[in-house]
């Protein structure tokens, strides 16, 4: 996806996320919270449930920010988590905060490049990607290192936006996405371009059958999507292949 958070920059896609999540860092966690009235709690809560119920020993958290989806892993799993992510302001909070809930064994967070993970092939049972995917400078790209770092049988639990397609939630979301997001962004972030570009990039994202699509033509197998809230966000779940 070329959508990009400033468009006046000549910079790549990734460099522009990298920026804008720093700049966003200290006020991601309050702002996402309020702008979901809480229910994205909820959803990350929903991802690691998915995934401790296959037991996983290594987890990997791609995009993980300031740990959420981590955290929630470590509550409810005893396997070990590494969580990655681009922007360094996002893992540094997300260091403070598993320190501050005694979570340094079990989680270990680290700068590293989704598209271009540093980590051997068939490493995880279980790869977690929350409002993430969406972020990648190319998907497809992204996927594949998702695939590669998996073990044959591994399960991908990805956590992103979407768009209601019934009335009167689709119109509603519409307006909440273009008019809303990005002022409580100015207010509470002083960022409006950045609140701008993640309501934009979700309206343009696919989702649904499309990204279902997606994930088999990278291979994924068992390809489940569970919209919640009126089909705001959707939990998706795929395997690689054993023989794989």
């Amino acid at each position: 996806m070329n959508y990009k958070p400033f468009n006046h920059i000549n910079s790549s896609k990734k460099e522009q996320i990298t920026t804008m999540f720093n700049r966003i860092a200290s006020t991601y966690d309050r702002l996402n919270n309020l702008i979901t009235f809480g229910m994205d709690n909820r959803w990350r809560k929903q991802v690691a449930s998915i995934i401790s119920k296959k037991h996983p020993k290594d987890v990997l958290d791609i995009a993980t920010g300031t740990g959420a989806i981590a955290i929630d892993l470590a509550n409810q799993t005893a396997a070990k988590i590494v969580g990655v992510d681009i922007s360094k302001e996002m893992l540094d909070i997300g260091e403070k905060k598993i320190k501050s809930l005694s979570l340094e064994k079990q989680i270990s967070m680290q700068l590293d490049d989704a598209e271009a993970l540093s980590f051997n092939a068939s490493n995880f049972d279980a790869v977690s990607v929350g409002f993430g995917v969406r972020n990648f400078e190319d998907l497809h790209q992204g996927l594949t290192e998702i695939y590669r770092v998996l073990k044959p049988g591994g399960l991908l639990v990805i956590l992103e936006t979407s768009v209601p397609k019934y009335f009167p939630f689709k119109q509603g979301y519409h307006f909440y996405s273009k008019w809303v997001i990005p002022s409580l962004g100015k207010i509470f972030s002083s960022d409006k371009l950045a609140y701008e570009y993640l309501s934009g990039s979700a309206s343009v994202f696919p989702h649904g059958k499309d990204f279902n699509t997606i994930l088999r033509e990278n291979n994924f197998i068992d390809i489940i999507d569970s919209p919640k809230f009126f089909g705001i966000v959707s939990i998706y779940s795929a395997t690689k292949p054993v023989d794989n």
